[in-house]
């Protein structure tokens, strides 16, 4: 025997379809939803964990800059106590300089020879004067030679003048070097000036 089934069975599979296919668009939709809240909250998390990163690296920033700013004071700080320790230094250096000068100039110069003039530019000297003979010279250079205090005599000239004293006729001009006994470099002392001498 045979079964008929009259219902209209096309349109119910066809409403079940649409149901099926309305839930499964709602169902995609609100998980695409989930996912783009999901991933929006994971970034937002990571934006705000690197913003605070960001802030804690700026604090530090400007801690080290405030830092580096005090260092660069100190150094500077620094740099002027040595320069005022260094002008300190040249002063007591050619305070005593000036002094062992003047006792040097009074104790080499021979027996027949005056001094007119002395001229100090650093450490160099250019000392002229009035002399007997040139032995005199001769010895006064030996003297500049065996002193403490002034070094590397060297004669630049020596002439007679018409309108000099007849006890003294020559004129000489000499050149030598001021610094300690244990000096190395000779040109660390500085002196300026010019010192006349009678």
């Amino acid at each position: 025997m045979y079964h008929l089934n009259l219902l209209p069975w096309r349109e119910a599979r066809r409403v079940k379809r649409q149901r099926q296919f309305v839930v499964l668009s709602v169902a995609t939709g609100l998980g695409a939803f989930a996912l783009v809240l999901l991933t929006s909250w994971y970034f937002s998390g990571q934006i705000d964990n690197q913003q605070q990163r960001n802030r804690i690296l700026t604090a530090e920033i400007t801690k080290l800059d405030q830092q580096i700013a005090a260092i660069e004071e100190l150094k500077q700080e620094r740099q002027r106590l040595l320069s005022r320790k260094s002008v300190i230094e040249e002063l007591q250096i050619n305070r005593t300089l000036m002094v062992h000068l003047f006792d040097e100039l009074a104790t080499t110069v021979p027996e027949g020879l005056r001094l007119t003039r002395v001229q100090q530019q650093g450490s160099n000297l250019v000392i002229e004067g009035m002399t007997q003979s040139n032995a005199r010279v001769s010895s006064y250079l030996r003297a500049i030679e065996a002193s403490d205090w002034l070094h590397d005599p060297e004669l630049i000239i020596i002439e007679e003048e018409d309108d000099a004293t007849p006890d003294q006729p020559y004129n000489f001009r000499v050149r030598a070097r001021l610094g300690s006994p244990n000096e190395v470099d000779p040109d660390a002392v500085m002196v300026g000036g010019e010192v006349a001498a009678s």
